[in-house]
């Protein structure tokens, strides 16, 4: 291969990753369904299913509840809810989630997840919009 050739295929090569590469954090957020399939999956078959999104919900709402009241305001969920999402699943409408609600709220979204009603999320799944919320509630 001459340096022309070689210069020519390495340009190209440039060409085609340079787009891939800033679509990098898009990409990152796409794998992110498997990311938190490894995360939730208790039992390694390659799936999440509600009892294991339950487990993983209880666990982040413990940890997003510094002050131990037993609630989430729209500042302890760091935005991992919009607002309009908050308001919906706080049906006493007094502005926080409680952890019934907070659980509540991730079985919808894992209901929303599943089309195909199998009672399992694979990494196609949580790449969904009901998906992603969920990942995005459970992070």
């Amino acid at each position: 291969m001459t340096v022309s050739t070689r210069a020519t295929a390495l340009l190209a090569a440039a060409a085609f990753l340079l787009p891939v590469a800033s679509l990098s954090p898009a990409f990152a957020k796409g794998a992110g369904g498997s990311a938190i399939i490894k995360a939730v999956d208790t039992d390694n078959d390659g799936t999440i299913d509600l009892k294991e999104v339950q487990a993983a919900a209880s666990a982040s709402f413990d940890a997003l509840d510094p002050d131990k009241d037993g609630t989430l305001d729209a500042k302890e969920l760091k935005g991992r809810v919009k607002p309009a999402t908050l308001k919906q699943a706080d049906p006493d409408s007094d502005g926080t989630l409680d952890k019934k609600e907070f659980l509540a709220l991730a079985e919808s979204l894992f209901k929303a997840a599943d089309p195909d009603n199998d009672g399992t999320l694979d990494a196609k799944e949580m790449k969904s919009p009901a998906g992603k919320a969920l990942a995005k509630l459970l992070k």
